[in-house]
């Protein structure tokens, strides 16, 4: 199956609610969950009127719609002892569609880029979605200096040195703790250098706020902005921010917001409440997924991440605001 993508929002929604009724027949979990609610999906003539999936069920149960064999496991991080979330691909060739497509919607032919990755936490397991993410803009990388850094930081400093000097266009992505220690170790100037945070502290530090982060980070590389990465284990899309929070969505996912006392009762732009995410490029497992994440939505489908639910565990891939 190929990644369809939306040209507006009557084609987004066709697309959606197409993808709904399939996924309320075919996904056996997603169907049991709205035969709880009592839900006819065939009524269902809206986006607002779908019912979105608790994330949790992606931990105690398996997620799929259709059939055939698993070609890839996605798990998320978690916390010593608690549940993962398992993502199962019975196509990972509509992810590598997700992350082209998605890459080139935002910042163009990623041939053009050199990405640097300082993910030490995630490396360290082999099916986090993060890392084939990277993996994949790397192969799609013409510069030989393309690639992941774990415990070298003296290299890595001055091959970004170099890459600032020499004006290629540079991509530098890593988790929270570990840009922090760059920039105490090596403070130096990246103003050509696009710098994307994706969030995790990991227990390595004390947790900062965004703007603390983002502060600390233009200071010690002296740029005016720090990106964002927003996506998790259970979607195949990514929101970005390019800065101040703000992220954007490809063509092919969408954001509401929910009433957080009443997950069926949808929030205007401007107010906060529970994020809900439409994926397409789920196609495989569920496109509508209920957050635990709180944010708000602004007018023109940007959003901002505010938070998380109190109740709920910490997640390695969202930055605590």
């Amino acid at each position: 199956m190929k990644l369809t993508i939306p040209t507006n929002e009557a084609s987004f929604t066709k697309l959606a609610l197409a993808t709904f009724q399939s996924q309320a027949r075919e996904n056996l979990v997603y169907k049991e969950y709205l035969n709880h609610l009592d839900i006819d999906a065939s009524a269902i003539s809206s986006i607002e009127g779908i019912p979105f999936m608790p994330i949790e069920f992606f931990k105690h149960n398996h997620v799929v719609t259709g059939r055939g064999k698993e070609t890839r496991i996605f798990e998320s991080s978690g916390t010593t002892g608690s549940q993962t979330s398992k993502h199962y691909l019975l196509d990972d060739e509509i992810y590598r569609e997700s992350l082209e497509h998605g890459f080139r919607h935002f910042f163009g032919d990623p041939a053009e880029w050199c990405f640097i990755a300082l993910l030490p936490s995630y490396l360290e397991r082999p099916n986090s979605s993060l890392v084939f993410m990277m993996d994949y803009l790397i192969s799609r990388s013409q510069n030989p200096l393309s690639g992941f850094y774990l415990n070298n930081p003296d290299d890595l400093a001055s091959k970004l040195e170099f890459l600032e000097q020499s004006g290629q266009k540079t991509m530098l992505i890593g988790v929270t703790f570990a840009l922090l220690d760059l920039a105490e170790q090596f403070p130096m100037s990246l103003i050509n250098t696009t710098i994307v945070e994706t969030g995790g502290m990991k227990g390595r530090r004390e947790e900062l706020t965004r703007n603390e982060l983002h502060t600390i980070l233009k200071s010690a590389f002296r740029v005016n902005s720090i990106g964002s990465e927003y996506g998790m284990t259970e979607l195949l899309s990514q929101a970005w921010s390019t800065g101040d929070g703000i992220y954007f969505t490809p063509p092919w996912m969408h954001l509401l917001i929910r009433d957080p006392y009443d997950p069926f009762r949808r929030m205007p732009d401007q107010k906060s409440g529970g994020i809900d995410v439409i994926d397409l490029a789920n196609q495989y497992s569920c496109s509508f997924i209920q957050t635990q994440d709180l944010g708000r939505k602004h007018a023109d489908g940007s959003f901002e991440v505010l938070g998380r639910f109190d109740n709920t565990e910490l997640r390695g891939c969202n930055l605590l605001i």
